[in-house]
């Protein structure tokens, strides 16, 4: 892997027709679409044919070796094509090789997970999400966060708005040198919390506020195959019945492994989503394109409901 090459999107090497953040050293967690050249490198180069001119003596006897090499290389490429007829497929890991940069056409758009109504999909972190029934993706402008909610809203007890009854997000767990889950967990879930039911972030204080809390859950957990782990909240608010807040933390299986947080809000009383559905959602989450990923931990059980 060569150590020069210089952080920037480049051609996933496991993904074909993905692009992947490579940070200088290693391949990251970020993937994108083909979004443009390659960070840091020079414009592509149109080579053109130069015009024929006429020779005679040696420079003729030249071209006819040239043609003569170039159609015994033709043989000898299409002689090893006939060896193995198999497909051979790689991945993406912290052992791929330095980055690329390939010049393609843009892949077309074709229907996949997001135009799945009961799917939410993070293509950052590699994960896909049940949408439960209900529920459905709502774009979050100011945050920018991969969000599910509630289809019916109200009248935001505090604050004027429109609140939901249930919410969920996911995102990168950034600006942190925590390297567990447990500590990611720890650490989110205050912040988890507040922007649920504290204000949100345009300092809207949607219920008037926290007023109190307790923490009702807290331990590991698996999800898509990798230990994780989760802490929960339940409360009480300054107008409204409060609601119950989850911070989850676990690895993402692509690129370098960064933390991946995802974030419960239900609210409490009636007309709130059942606990219970928090570990229904967890136990969906998998990986882009199906199957299950293995990892440390992976026998622990998911929480019980």
């Amino acid at each position: 892997m060569s150590m020069t090459t210089p952080p920037g999107w480049y051609p996933d090497p496991g993904v074909p027709g993905t692009e992947r953040w490579w940070d200088g050293t290693a391949w990251t967690g970020h993937t994108r679409a083909p979004g443009g050249q390659a960070f840091g490198l020079p414009e592509p180069v149109t080579v053109v044919a130069a015009p024929a001119v006429r020779r005679r003596g040696p420079l003729l006897a030249i071209g006819a070796a040239a043609v003569v090499m170039v159609a015994a290389i033709a043989v000898g490429v299409a002689v090893l094509g006939k060896g193995d007829d198999t497909p051979h497929t790689t991945s993406a890991s912290k052992s791929a090789t330095a980055p690329v940069a390939v010049n393609s056409p843009s892949p077309k758009p074709s229907s996949g997970p997001t135009d799945d109504p009961h799917t939410l999909v993070d293509q950052l972190n590699g994960i896909t999400l049940p949408i439960p029934d209900g529920w459905e993706k709502t774009d979050d402008a100011v945050t920018g966060l991969v969000t599910m909610a509630t289809k019916d809203t109200y009248n935001c007890p505090g604050d004027s708005g429109f609140c939901h009854h249930g919410r969920v997000t996911t995102s990168t767990a950034t600006m942190t040198d925590l390297k567990t889950a447990e500590a990611v967990a720890k650490n989110d879930i205050t912040d988890a919390a507040n922007d649920a039911y504290d204000h949100d972030p345009v300092g809207a204080r949607l219920y008037n506020g926290i007023t109190s809390h307790r923490e009702v859950e807290s331990g590991s957990v698996v999800v898509d195959g990798r230990t994780g782990y989760l802490v929960r909240w339940e409360v009480k608010t300054g107008a409204g019945p409060g609601g119950y807040v989850e911070s989850l933390a676990f690895p993402s299986t692509v690129g370098s492994e960064a933390m991946v947080i995802a974030r419960f809000a239900f609210d409490a009383g009636k007309d709130g989503p059942p606990l219970a559905l928090m570990d229904t959602i967890t136990r969906g989450i998998a990986p882009i394109g199906g199957g299950q990923n293995g990892g440390v931990g992976s026998s622990l059980p998911p929480p019980s409901l």
